[in-house]
Protein backbone atom coordinates (compact mmCIF):
# COMPACT_ATOMS: atom_id res chain seq x y z
CA UNK A 1 0.00 0.00 0.00
CA UNK A 2 1.38 3.41 -0.97
CA UNK A 3 1.24 6.29 1.47
CA UNK A 4 0.13 9.85 0.85
CA UNK A 5 1.10 12.55 3.30
CA UNK A 6 0.60 16.24 3.84
CA UNK A 7 3.72 18.25 4.78
CA UNK A 8 2.74 21.53 6.42
CA UNK A 9 6.08 23.03 7.53
CA UNK A 10 9.14 24.10 5.59
CA UNK A 11 11.62 21.22 5.40
CA UNK A 12 15.10 20.62 4.03
CA UNK A 13 14.78 19.95 0.28
CA UNK A 14 15.99 16.36 0.69
CA UNK A 15 12.67 15.38 2.27
CA UNK A 16 10.62 14.96 -0.89
CA UNK A 17 13.07 12.73 -2.79
CA UNK A 18 13.62 10.67 0.35
CA UNK A 19 9.87 10.17 0.72
CA UNK A 20 9.52 9.31 -2.95
CA UNK A 21 12.26 6.74 -2.52
CA UNK A 22 10.15 4.78 -0.02
CA UNK A 23 6.96 5.09 -2.06
CA UNK A 24 5.37 8.03 -0.22
CA UNK A 25 3.61 10.69 -2.28
CA UNK A 26 3.86 14.02 -0.46
CA UNK A 27 1.84 17.19 -0.83
CA UNK A 28 4.33 19.86 0.22
CA UNK A 29 2.28 22.78 1.58
CA UNK A 30 4.50 24.87 3.89
CA UNK A 31 2.54 27.98 2.95
CA UNK A 32 -0.50 26.74 4.86
CA UNK A 33 -1.32 28.59 8.06
CA UNK A 34 -2.18 26.60 11.16
CA UNK A 35 -5.83 27.58 10.66
CA UNK A 36 -5.80 26.23 7.09
CA UNK A 37 -4.36 22.81 7.91
CA UNK A 38 -7.65 21.20 9.08
CA UNK A 39 -9.30 22.09 5.79
CA UNK A 40 -6.38 20.74 3.80
CA UNK A 41 -6.50 17.47 5.74
CA UNK A 42 -10.21 17.11 5.07
CA UNK A 43 -9.81 17.81 1.35
CA UNK A 44 -7.84 14.67 0.51
CA UNK A 45 -7.54 11.15 1.95
CA UNK A 46 -4.07 11.48 3.47
CA UNK A 47 -2.77 8.71 5.68
CA UNK A 48 0.16 10.77 7.02
CA UNK A 49 0.87 14.25 8.35
CA UNK A 50 4.42 15.65 8.57
CA UNK A 51 4.95 18.61 10.91
CA UNK A 52 7.59 20.66 12.66
CA UNK A 53 6.13 23.21 15.07
CA UNK A 54 3.60 25.23 13.10
CA UNK A 55 0.55 23.82 14.84
CA UNK A 56 -0.71 21.71 17.68
CA UNK A 57 -1.85 18.23 16.69
CA UNK A 58 -5.04 17.68 18.68
CA UNK A 59 -8.02 15.35 18.67
CA UNK A 60 -9.95 18.00 16.74
CA UNK A 61 -7.28 18.15 14.05
CA UNK A 62 -7.09 14.36 13.78
CA UNK A 63 -10.86 14.23 13.29
CA UNK A 64 -10.43 16.25 10.08
CA UNK A 65 -8.16 13.53 8.71
CA UNK A 66 -9.97 10.27 9.54
CA UNK A 67 -7.62 8.28 7.32
CA UNK A 68 -4.46 9.33 9.16
CA UNK A 69 -2.38 6.48 10.49
CA UNK A 70 0.82 8.38 11.31
CA UNK A 71 2.05 11.81 12.32
CA UNK A 72 5.76 12.41 11.67
CA UNK A 73 7.43 15.18 13.67
CA UNK A 74 10.58 16.45 11.97
CA UNK A 75 12.55 17.05 15.14
CA UNK A 76 12.90 15.79 18.67
CA UNK A 77 10.30 17.46 20.88
CA UNK A 78 6.67 16.38 20.65
CA UNK A 79 5.17 18.85 23.12
CA UNK A 80 2.99 20.30 20.33
CA UNK A 81 1.38 16.88 19.80
CA UNK A 82 -1.38 15.41 21.96
CA UNK A 83 -0.02 11.89 22.30
CA UNK A 84 -3.13 10.66 24.14
CA UNK A 85 -5.31 11.85 21.26
CA UNK A 86 -3.09 10.02 18.77
CA UNK A 87 -3.25 6.84 20.82
CA UNK A 88 -7.03 7.07 21.08
CA UNK A 89 -7.29 7.51 17.31
CA UNK A 90 -4.87 4.68 16.56
CA UNK A 91 -2.38 7.07 14.96
CA UNK A 92 1.34 6.33 15.28
CA UNK A 93 3.73 9.11 16.27
CA UNK A 94 7.21 9.21 14.73
CA UNK A 95 9.94 11.71 15.60
CA UNK A 96 13.67 12.09 15.03
CA UNK A 97 15.68 13.00 18.15
CA UNK A 98 18.65 11.13 16.68
CA UNK A 99 18.77 13.72 13.90
CA UNK A 100 19.82 16.71 16.01
CA UNK A 101 21.28 15.15 19.16
CA UNK A 102 24.87 15.80 18.04
CA UNK A 103 24.06 19.42 17.32
CA UNK A 104 22.55 19.85 20.79
CA UNK A 105 25.47 18.06 22.45
CA UNK A 106 28.00 20.34 20.77
CA UNK A 107 25.97 23.44 21.52
CA UNK A 108 25.66 22.57 25.20
CA UNK A 109 29.46 22.33 25.38
CA UNK A 110 29.67 25.77 23.79
CA UNK A 111 27.22 27.22 26.32
CA UNK A 112 29.13 25.68 29.20
CA UNK A 113 32.48 27.06 28.05
CA UNK A 114 30.97 30.46 27.31
CA UNK A 115 29.32 30.62 30.71
CA UNK A 116 32.35 29.52 32.75
CA UNK A 117 34.89 31.61 30.80
CA UNK A 118 32.75 34.76 30.24
CA UNK A 119 33.39 34.62 26.50
CA UNK A 120 30.29 36.51 25.40
CA UNK A 121 30.67 39.20 28.04
CA UNK A 122 34.37 39.68 27.33
CA UNK A 123 33.73 39.91 23.60
CA UNK A 124 31.15 42.64 24.16
CA UNK A 125 33.53 44.59 26.38
CA UNK A 126 36.43 44.48 23.95
CA UNK A 127 34.15 45.69 21.16
CA UNK A 128 33.43 48.71 23.38
CA UNK A 129 37.13 49.37 23.93
CA UNK A 130 37.08 47.87 27.45
CA UNK A 131 40.02 45.60 28.33
CA UNK A 132 39.31 43.71 31.58
CA UNK A 133 41.35 40.60 32.29
CA UNK A 134 40.95 40.07 36.03
CA UNK A 135 37.21 40.76 35.95
CA UNK A 136 36.87 38.02 33.34
CA UNK A 137 38.96 35.38 35.11
CA UNK A 138 36.95 32.22 34.58
CA UNK A 139 36.45 28.66 35.78
CA UNK A 140 37.70 25.45 34.17
CA UNK A 141 35.38 22.57 33.34
CA UNK A 142 38.03 20.11 34.51
CA UNK A 143 37.39 18.97 38.05
CA UNK A 144 33.75 20.05 38.02
CA UNK A 145 30.82 17.71 38.50
CA UNK A 146 28.31 18.13 35.69
CA UNK A 147 24.77 17.02 36.54
CA UNK A 148 22.42 16.07 33.71
CA UNK A 149 18.69 16.05 34.39
CA UNK A 150 17.46 13.58 31.78
CA UNK A 151 19.63 11.03 30.01
CA UNK A 152 18.04 10.47 26.65
CA UNK A 153 19.47 11.29 23.23
CA UNK A 154 20.43 14.89 24.07
CA UNK A 155 21.86 14.22 27.52
CA UNK A 156 23.97 11.35 26.21
CA UNK A 157 25.29 13.44 23.33
CA UNK A 158 26.40 16.14 25.78
CA UNK A 159 27.96 13.56 28.14
CA UNK A 160 30.00 12.01 25.30
CA UNK A 161 31.55 15.36 24.54
CA UNK A 162 32.36 16.12 28.16
CA UNK A 163 34.65 13.10 28.39
CA UNK A 164 37.75 15.00 27.28
CA UNK A 165 37.45 17.71 29.93
CA UNK A 166 38.43 15.73 33.00
CA UNK A 167 35.13 16.33 34.73
CA UNK A 168 32.70 13.99 36.51
CA UNK A 169 29.37 13.49 34.76
CA UNK A 170 26.30 12.39 36.72
CA UNK A 171 22.85 11.87 35.23
CA UNK A 172 19.40 11.36 36.67
CA UNK A 173 16.44 10.06 34.69
CA UNK A 174 13.07 9.02 36.12
CA UNK A 175 12.63 6.36 33.41
CA UNK A 176 13.75 3.01 34.87
CA UNK A 177 14.47 1.74 31.35
CA UNK A 178 17.32 4.24 30.94
CA UNK A 179 20.69 2.57 31.33
CA UNK A 180 24.09 4.05 32.24
CA UNK A 181 27.00 4.05 29.82
CA UNK A 182 30.68 4.85 29.87
CA UNK A 183 30.03 8.61 29.70
CA UNK A 184 27.90 9.20 32.80
CA UNK A 185 26.89 7.52 36.04
CA UNK A 186 23.17 7.28 36.69
CA UNK A 187 22.40 8.45 40.21
CA UNK A 188 19.35 9.23 42.37
CA UNK A 189 18.18 12.82 42.26
CA UNK A 190 19.34 13.45 45.83
CA UNK A 191 22.89 12.47 44.88
CA UNK A 192 22.82 14.72 41.82
CA UNK A 193 21.73 17.60 44.04
CA UNK A 194 24.42 16.84 46.60
CA UNK A 195 27.32 16.72 44.14
CA UNK A 196 26.64 18.86 41.05
CA UNK A 197 28.46 22.09 40.25
CA UNK A 198 26.63 22.49 36.94
CA UNK A 199 23.05 21.49 36.15
CA UNK A 200 22.10 20.88 32.51
CA UNK A 201 18.46 20.24 31.62
CA UNK A 202 17.62 17.54 29.07
CA UNK A 203 14.04 16.54 29.90
CA UNK A 204 11.13 16.89 27.47
CA UNK A 205 8.21 19.16 28.20
CA UNK A 206 5.01 17.55 29.42
CA UNK A 207 2.31 18.50 31.89
CA UNK A 208 4.15 16.46 34.52
CA UNK A 209 7.41 18.30 33.81
CA UNK A 210 5.93 21.80 33.90
CA UNK A 211 8.21 23.85 36.19
CA UNK A 212 9.91 20.64 37.31
CA UNK A 213 12.93 22.80 38.08
CA UNK A 214 11.43 25.22 40.59
CA UNK A 215 12.45 27.01 43.78
CA UNK A 216 12.21 23.88 45.94
CA UNK A 217 14.15 21.83 43.40
CA UNK A 218 16.99 24.36 43.20
CA UNK A 219 17.04 24.72 46.99
CA UNK A 220 17.85 21.01 47.18
CA UNK A 221 21.34 21.52 45.71
CA UNK A 222 24.15 21.65 48.22
CA UNK A 223 26.20 24.37 46.49
CA UNK A 224 25.60 27.23 44.05
CA UNK A 225 25.22 26.14 40.43
CA UNK A 226 25.73 27.12 36.85
CA UNK A 227 22.51 26.25 34.99
CA UNK A 228 22.11 25.27 31.30
CA UNK A 229 18.79 24.76 29.55
CA UNK A 230 18.72 23.39 26.00
CA UNK A 231 15.49 21.43 26.56
CA UNK A 232 12.23 23.39 26.83
CA UNK A 233 11.67 26.70 28.57
CA UNK A 234 8.58 25.52 30.40
CA UNK A 235 10.42 22.85 32.40
CA UNK A 236 12.16 25.70 34.28
CA UNK A 237 10.26 28.05 36.57
CA UNK A 238 11.69 31.39 35.46
CA UNK A 239 10.61 33.10 38.68
CA UNK A 240 12.80 30.60 40.56
CA UNK A 241 15.56 31.17 37.99
CA UNK A 242 15.56 34.94 38.54
CA UNK A 243 15.42 34.50 42.30
CA UNK A 244 18.34 32.07 42.18
CA UNK A 245 20.43 34.51 40.16
CA UNK A 246 19.56 37.40 42.48
CA UNK A 247 20.33 35.50 45.68
CA UNK A 248 23.50 33.81 44.43
CA UNK A 249 22.06 30.30 44.48
CA UNK A 250 22.92 30.32 40.77
CA UNK A 251 26.30 31.61 39.60
CA UNK A 252 24.92 32.05 36.11
CA UNK A 253 22.63 30.58 33.46
CA UNK A 254 22.78 29.78 29.75
CA UNK A 255 19.35 29.55 28.17
CA UNK A 256 18.65 28.41 24.62
CA UNK A 257 14.93 28.24 25.43
CA UNK A 258 12.56 30.53 27.31
CA UNK A 259 9.24 30.24 29.09
CA UNK A 260 7.64 32.19 26.22
CA UNK A 261 9.66 32.42 23.02
CA UNK A 262 7.13 34.68 21.29
CA UNK A 263 8.71 37.79 22.73
CA UNK A 264 6.00 40.09 21.39
CA UNK A 265 3.39 38.27 23.51
CA UNK A 266 5.06 38.30 26.94
CA UNK A 267 2.80 38.85 29.92
CA UNK A 268 3.72 41.55 32.40
CA UNK A 269 5.44 39.08 34.72
CA UNK A 270 7.23 37.36 31.85
CA UNK A 271 8.40 40.71 30.49
CA UNK A 272 9.82 41.68 33.88
CA UNK A 273 11.73 38.41 34.15
CA UNK A 274 13.01 38.70 30.60
CA UNK A 275 14.15 42.28 31.25
CA UNK A 276 16.21 41.04 34.20
CA UNK A 277 17.70 38.13 32.24
CA UNK A 278 18.71 40.15 29.21
CA UNK A 279 20.47 42.72 31.38
CA UNK A 280 22.24 40.21 33.62
CA UNK A 281 25.95 39.89 32.90
CA UNK A 282 25.98 36.24 34.01
CA UNK A 283 23.19 35.09 31.68
CA UNK A 284 23.54 33.87 28.09
CA UNK A 285 20.50 33.91 25.81
CA UNK A 286 20.18 32.22 22.41
CA UNK A 287 17.06 31.78 20.22
CA UNK A 288 16.40 28.00 20.46
CA UNK A 289 19.23 27.10 18.09
CA UNK A 290 20.82 24.20 19.98
CA UNK A 291 19.71 21.63 17.42
CA UNK A 292 19.72 24.07 14.51
CA UNK A 293 22.60 23.27 12.16
CA UNK A 294 22.80 22.71 8.41
CA UNK A 295 23.78 19.10 9.08
CA UNK A 296 20.96 18.36 11.54
CA UNK A 297 18.40 19.96 9.20
CA UNK A 298 19.18 17.27 6.63
CA UNK A 299 19.86 14.45 9.10
CA UNK A 300 16.43 14.83 10.71
CA UNK A 301 14.87 14.01 7.33
CA UNK A 302 17.03 10.92 6.94
CA UNK A 303 16.16 9.61 10.41
CA UNK A 304 12.47 10.38 10.06
CA UNK A 305 12.12 8.79 6.64
CA UNK A 306 14.00 5.72 7.85
CA UNK A 307 11.52 5.31 10.70
CA UNK A 308 8.61 5.91 8.35
CA UNK A 309 9.90 3.24 5.96
CA UNK A 310 10.06 0.75 8.84
CA UNK A 311 6.55 1.70 9.97
CA UNK A 312 5.02 1.43 6.52
CA UNK A 313 6.81 -1.83 5.88
CA UNK A 314 5.26 -3.27 9.01
CA UNK A 315 1.68 -2.30 8.18
CA UNK A 316 -0.71 -4.85 6.74
CA UNK A 317 -0.23 -4.57 3.00
CA UNK A 318 2.94 -2.56 3.48
CA UNK A 319 5.46 -2.70 0.70
CA UNK A 320 8.49 -2.76 3.00
CA UNK A 321 10.32 -0.40 0.63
Amino acid sequence: MKSTCLVVDEMHPTLLPLLAGIGVAADYRPELTAAEVPGALAAKPYDGLVVRSKLRVTAELLARGPGLCYVARAGAGVDNIDEAALAAAGVTLLNAPEGNRDAVGEFAVGLLLNLLRHIGRADGQVRQGIWKREANRGEEVGGKTIGLLGYGHMGRAFARRLGAFGCTVLAHDHDPAVRPDAHAALVPLAELQARADVLSLHIPYSAANHHFVNEAFLAGFQRPLWLLNTARGEVLDHAALVDGLQTGRLYGAALDVLENERLATLSGAQAARFEFLKNAGNVLLTPHIGGWTHQSYQRINEVLVGKLAAFLGGRPGGSGE
